[in-house]
């Protein structure tokens, strides 16, 4: 440090040199120094060369150049005397006789700090306060210098100023309170500013977002003594907003309360947001934005996300909101309507979360299910009557099912049933031609051989009877001698044409099919001995005959002919029953003159109606002999 003092004369040669000798002095204009140490106040003078002195002598005075107003004297050379606040606390380090005028002050304390004055007493008459002076300070601390801005993420410098301008005490300086910093390294080194020297120390680090708000020390202290002084920054670090919390994806039921929050952490504040598919929801300057949903519904579900920005950046957090509900109504087709044949393809879609189980039903069974879909296709290649009716499409979770329902009309040819045929009766013939078409057939009845044509809306010979698809019509006849050989029932509708020919079955070998092997034998046994009872009653008197017989309403012929009707008597045995063929026999004879009565009565079910079938047809039959 000594050699700062001992250059000044050097420096004030090679001033003069360049300058006219005149009154003039050099000093820093600001010095400082710590409390309870020491400074040295570089000084160097200079008067005019027309003046010779034989010894030079100075004076510092503090806080005013003018002697006359009797200012505190810091140190007076001639007499080495001071005002009692400097007694024994300052000296002079520079060679008057060199036009070097440094002083020394130690232990310096607060009541020291102000300014300080140089006057030069060359003898007689030739003496001069010099207007410059050196402002002192006092310190109690270190400077320490931050960046006017440290930004998250780029190389900072810190900056400790310790001044260095006592020669008798070296500083040393330490950094505090940097653990947590990340890179950092110290440099130091000396430097000169106006005749006034500080030691620098520089710490260098690549500061965060955890470093915002932290605290740097630096600490000066003086070796061989207990001499210590800190100095404290507080850091204030900006960097962009960091999502610190938010909820995790979750999910929920339909009329649930939920509450998002979104907790931002940033230098300055940021602009927060709440959006779901990019459609601002909700925003505002804080670091805790929250997000209300008062009741949830499934408009709700999807990915929503929180936004945050500010001067140094962006981020943003999503999560995912998974709405569980129970199916929608199905979509389905409309009604529709197909040609048999044609190719008929079924639709059914719903939404539901999770996705449902689709099922395509018709008639209680299930034609096409799948899992875990929104949709359900089920096509028909080639559409049959079969296929036609109420379809339903059912969807399931275990949230809840749904359905819904269309139909299927197919409309097709007439099929004739194999029910259809004639059936004989005593009275008549009842022929029933049996049609499942769509739409509905037209129905006819021929015989080709008595050229008969009729249809249903002859009322008089034919009627008809519908069931959905199926029509069911009704030919009745008069019986004559001999059966027609040919009938024909003829269907036809938009869709097509069908002729069947109707087969022939006899109500007597229902009857007989019914009564059996044995019922047979017991009616024949009964007839021989009525027969035989008969024929001895009539060798011993007339006998008189009084019959009744319950018939059916006499049927229209199929010839188209009234006058060729024949007496119930005359008509061939084979269309009569066994108990009629008797009955009609004992019509003829003469009347005996004694009776005797018999009653056989075979069934008293009375006859049903036409749609009754043959199988189920009765005969009746009393026979009374007197």
């Amino acid at each position: 440090m000594e050699w700062r003092w001992k250059s000044l004369p050097l420096l004030f040669i090679l001033i003069e040199g360049a300058l006219s000798r005149h009154w003039a002095a050099w000093m820093p204009a600001s010095i400082s120094a710590f409390k309870d140490t020491c400074v040295a106040i570089p000084c160097s003078f200079n008067y005019p060369e027309d003046i010779r002195p034989t010894t030079i002598h100075g004076i510092w005075y503090f806080n005013s150049p003018y002697p006359k107003n009797f200012p505190p004297v810091v140190f007076k050379s001639k007499t080495s005397t001071a005002h009692e606040i400097y007694m024994g606390r300052t000296k002079m380090i520079g060679d008057l006789q060199e036009s070097n005028c440094s002083i020394q002050i130690d232990r310096v304390s607060s009541e020291l700090q102000g300014k300080y004055y140089f006057r030069a007493d060359l003898g007689g008459y030739n003496q001069y306060t010099y207007s410059e002076h050196a402002n002192l300070y006092i310190l109690d601390e270190p400077f320490v210098v931050q960046p006017q801005e440290i930004i998250s993420g780029s190389e900072t410098e810190i900056t400790c100023l310790v001044d260095d301008n006592c020669p008798d005490m070296k500083p040393m300086v330490t950094w505090m309170d940097i653990e947590g910093l990340e890179h950092h390294m110290v440099f130091a080194h000396l430097e000169e500013n106006n005749l006034s020297w500080k030691q620098t120390s520089t710490l260098k680090f690549l500061p965060s977002h955890k470093n915002n708000g932290q605290r740097l020390g630096c600490r000066v202290t003086y070796p061989g003594t207990e001499l210590e002084y800190k100095g404290f920054v507080t850091m204030d670090v900006k960097y962009a907003p960091r999502i610190v919390d938010i909820n995790s994806s979750t999910e929920t039921t339909e009329g649930t309360q939920l509450v998002f929050v979104c907790v931002v952490d940033s230098n300055p504040m940021s602009r927060v947001m709440w959006l779901k598919d990019d459609v601002l929801l909700k925003e505002d300057f804080t670091g805790n934005l929250t997000l209300e949903l008062e009741y949830v519904t499934y408009n709700h579900d999807g990915v929503y996300m929180c936004a945050a920005e500010n001067d140094y950046g962006r981020t943003n957090k999503s999560m995912g909101l998974a709405v569980m509900y129970a199916p929608w109504k199905p979509s389905v087709n409309v009604s529709l309507v197909a040609i048999e044949g044609e190719t008929v393809t079924m639709f059914c879609n719903t939404q539901g979360n999770p996705d449902p189980i689709l099922s395509i039903v018709k008639d209680k069974q299930i034609l096409n299910s799948v899992i875990f879909e929104n949709e359900l296709v089920l096509e028909i290649p080639s559409v049959t009557h079969e296929h036609d009716g109420e379809y339903w499409c059912l969807a399931e979770n275990q949230y809840g099912h749904s359905n819904s329902s269309f139909n299927l009309t197919v409309v097709f040819s007439p099929i004739v049933l194999s029910e259809s045929k004639c059936t004989v009766t005593k009275d008549n013939v009842q022929c029933m031609c049996t049609v499942k078409s769509n739409p509905d057939p037209y129905i006819m009845f021929e015989i080709p051989e008595k050229n008969f044509t009729v249809s249903e809306l002859n009322a008089e010979f034919v009627h008809s009877q519908r069931n959905g698809y199926t029509v069911s019509s009704i030919l009745t006849l008069q019986k004559e001698t001999e059966l027609p050989k040919v009938v024909l029932c003829s269907a036809s509708n938009l869709y097509g044409k069908k002729v069947h020919e109707l087969g022939f079955q006899d109500t007597d070998s229902m009857l007989w099919a019914k009564i059996g092997p044995v019922g047979a034998v017991v009616v024949f046994v009964i007839l021989v001995a009525v027969g035989g009872y008969m024929i001895k009653t009539r060798e011993k008197k007339p006998m008189t005959e009084s019959s009744s017989f319950i018939q059916t309403e006499t049927s229209p012929s199929y010839s188209g002919d009234a006058s060729k009707k024949k007496p119930l008597g005359k008509i061939e045995n084979r269309f009569l029953s066994i108990s009629e063929r008797i009955l009609l026999s004992k019509r003829h004879q003469p009347k005996p003159m004694d009776s005797e009565y018999a009653n056989i009565d075979f069934s008293k079910r009375n006859v049903k109606d036409i749609y009754t079938s043959p199988e189920e047809l009765t005969e009746y039959a009393e026979i009374r002999v007197k």
